[in-house]
């Protein structure tokens, strides 16, 4: 990549950092990325899902039908962002781009123009920028509306930066990339009265202090050490008086998993405890518990595929560990073969985490970003 094109790529992702688009709002960051592949010459279509945005390259007179799929996310996170010294933070109170979907649009965008610019390739190209990734059900909302039958890709390949892991290396991992995530709810509901008359009432905040510790002991008694898996209890919401027992206390959490059946006695647990709980303490209780995400994995000639491409452009590792945060990309390798990785972001020191108030994307990435999005889509067009 030449130092114009990543100056022009470190420009674009700055000023998409400054101006984020929360989960499901994402219509100016999608007006900015059609504008952009409008500039390049390439067909768009926008509206796909939501807010999703389709850009089509097509190469070769007569052609080859050969099609692969390039993905990159847009929202941003409903955080408020304190890199109060950088001079393109947040300009959105209570939003900001925590998780570096800035620099996956970005990237995806430089691999768009290192395409047009590149003869040597053949095929369909369909850059698919994602909207409502976290939690939003961007994915599915994605494919509802007929992606892959209005874009015919026969793989898709995408990847998310990872803090921690060197400045652009490429990581493909061997089995799960990130976990398969649900979210919880446990309501329970007593019989609400005088605080100093505790025996007149059913307390549902007792039985939600039990449960928030019994919760815990799914993990640790009903999980196999050997399976990795998360319940964490993170809301808690009863209560308007401090001389009133509430009528009614609200658990929310997360729950993390790597393989289905640990899914499945994950939720068969939180059931069971909340059930208990309520018998326990004469109160009643109802239970949501919603997957968000299935277990990314990618399919192994994808995988190998992606592999062969990183290295061909930037370092390349093939030891790390998958991670229990979760991707709705999964949802598209259930639609057709692909593959996810990651791709270093240098340092995570300092708050510069996924989801912390701190985080920056690190554009120096980009190029090596770009390049192995546009190196994975001409191998796959190849016939790799």
């Amino acid at each position: 990549m030449d130092q114009a094109l990543a100056d022009t790529l470190t420009t674009w992702r700055r000023h998409l950092h400054a101006h984020p688009g929360l989960t499901l709002n994402e219509g100016e960051t999608a007006a900015f990325v059609a504008a952009r592949l409008k500039e390049m010459g390439i067909e768009v279509t926008e509206g796909v899902g939501g807010h999703g945005v389709v850009g089509t390259i097509r190469r070769g007179a007569g052609g080859s039908n050969r099609s692969v799929g390039l993905r990159g996310d847009m929202d941003a996170l409903p955080i408020q962002e304190q890199n109060e010294s950088l001079p393109y933070r947040s300009t959105i109170p209570g939003v900001m781009h925590a998780c570096g979907h800035d620099g996956h649009t970005t990237a995806l965008l430089g691999a768009a123009a290192l395409l047009m610019q590149d003869p040597n390739w053949t095929g369909t190209v369909q850059l698919v920028f994602q909207p409502a990734e976290e939690g939003g059900g961007g994915a599915r909302s994605m494919i509802a509306d007929g992606l892959f039958q209005r874009f015919p890709m026969e793989r898709i390949f995408g990847w998310h930066n990872w803090p921690g892991l060197e400045a652009g290396t490429v990581a493909v991992h061997e089995g799960p990339v990130m976990a398969a995530g649900a979210r919880f709810e446990i309501a329970f509901t007593g019989h609400a009265g005088h605080a100093a008359l505790p025996h007149l009432t059913r307390d549902p905040m007792l039985g939600a202090g039990h449960a928030i510790v019994a919760l815990q002991s799914i993990v640790a008694r009903n999980i196999d050490p050997m399976q990795a898996a998360v319940v964490s209890v993170t809301v808690a919401e009863a209560g308007e008086a401090q001389n009133q027992v509430p009528n009614r206390a609200v658990l929310k959490g997360t729950a993390r998993w790597l393989l289905p059946a640990t899914g499945e006695a994950i939720e068969a647990g939180i059931r069971r405890v909340a059930a208990g709980i309520a018998a326990t303490f004469g109160l009643e209780a109802e239970v949501l518990f919603r997957i968000g995400v299935e277990p990314t994995v990618n399919h192994p000639a994808e995988r190998e595929l992606a592999a062969a491409a990183a290295a061909a452009v930037t370092p390349l590792r093939r030891d790390m560990a998958p991670a229990m945060t979760g991707e709705d990309f999964s949802f598209f390798l259930k639609e057709v073969p692909g593959a996810f990785v990651w791709i270093g972001n240098g340092p995570g020191e300092g708050g510069c985490e996924l989801h912390n108030p701190a985080y920056d994307f690190n554009d120096a990435i980009l190029p090596a970003a770009s390049g192995f999005l546009a190196e994975v889509a001409k191998r796959a067009l190849a016939g790799g």
